[in-house]
């Protein structure tokens, strides 16, 4: 459970995030939603313990694993690249499996291409169990058939373990088909919280007039 109570960010005299109250329960898997600099980052990293509040509570579970936007790998190939966390060869192996990746254990990590190298971060997150998984754009480089890989991935860890899932998205394949429930932040504030069927259907909500223009569902 991740409970949220008048949270604030400011640098220097701007307010980046202004949140009265959000919560999130055991095993939902929640979409952040925006435009950039609406707070979606700042968010997870703050209930990832990587930067400070200015205000108010952010009250998370102990066990929290982060994966951030940008990609990175470690010098040597794909298996050793996720086994450094600690995980076993076989956990490994299924995790590159899982993720379209097994064809290329064997190549260096730092050859992949944008997509692979994201899926790759993933299998790293992936290896290790947490009550809270909090996702950056987890397929903000990958093609379709890679974000479909990235989303049964996402779904069946979470049915795995029970934890709550957090990610931010650009991406309504993402949202429609991962998400259980779709928080939209404009200027560092809730500007909707329901259903993404529900949220990306109301010509009422700003957000979805323009935002989700392109967004087929």
């Amino acid at each position: 459970m991740v409970e949220i109570k008048g949270l604030k960010k400011r640098y220097g005299e701007r307010t980046v995030l202004d949140l009265d109250e959000l919560s999130f329960s055991d095993g939902e898997t929640v979409a952040l939603a925006g435009a950039n600099g609406s707070g979606k980052t700042t968010l997870l990293r703050i209930l990832a313990g990587l930067i400070e509040k200015s205000e108010g509570t952010a009250k998370a579970p102990g066990s929290v694993l982060y994966l951030p936007q940008q990609s990175y790998a470690f010098r040597g190939d794909l298996v050793r690249n996720i086994t450094i966390t600690g995980a076993g060869k076989q956990t490994a192996v299924e995790l590159l499996e899982k993720l379209g990746l097994s064809h290329l254990s064997g190549k260096k990590a730092k050859s992949l291409s944008g997509g692979e190298l994201q899926r790759l971060s993933l299998c790293r997150v992936l290896a290790k169990k947490s009550e809270l998984l909090l996702l950056d754009e987890p397929t903000s480089a990958c093609d379709a058939n890679g974000a479909a890989l990235v989303i049964r991935a996402i779904r069946d860890y979470r049915d795995s373990c029970g934890c709550t899932v957090v990610m931010s998205t650009h991406s309504p394949m993402l949202a429609v088909n991962a998400a259980d429930r779709l928080v939209v932040l404009e200027n560092g504030k809730v500007e909707a919280n329901g259903t993404p069927e529900d949220i990306l259907s109301n010509p009422g909500i700003q957000w979805a007039k323009t935002f989700t223009a392109g967004w087929k569902i």
